[in-house]
């Protein structure tokens, strides 16, 4: 038996740390939108070089789209794309699967989202 296809492309992105944060990260922001000094703040431990390849991977793999704006200064967020909603509602109920599941330590309420 072969394994499906399917699983283990999108392994193939949730599988790299930090991918499946960032995503509910996002998904959990007002408009899905952030800014990259709010996430690097927020995702405890990703260093910025880190943070700043994995929203370049995510980018490219269509689920982040990189937001400009030009006014009296430039603004730089990330948005989850269609596609990117599309996974983090799908992540919900392993969110669910792991509550119910997972012996987790959760340092701060409010963080667990």
């Amino acid at each position: 038996m072969q394994t499906c296809p399917y699983i283990e492309a999108s392994f193939q992105i949730l599988g790299k740390k930090w991918n499946g944060q960032i995503i509910h990260y996002l998904s959990s922001c007002e408009n899905q939108t952030a800014h990259f000094s709010d996430m690097k703040r927020d995702l405890k431990g990703i260093t910025a070089r880190a943070l700043s390849m994995k929203l370049s991977e995510l980018t490219d793999e269509g689920l982040v789209e990189k937001k400009v704006e030009s006014g009296s200064t430039v603004t730089i967020s990330y948005v989850l794309s269609e596609k990117g909603t599309d996974l983090a509602d799908s992540l919900k109920p392993i969110q669910e699967w792991a509550k119910r599941n997972m012996d987790v330590e959760i340092p701060n309420k409010k963080e667990a989202k």
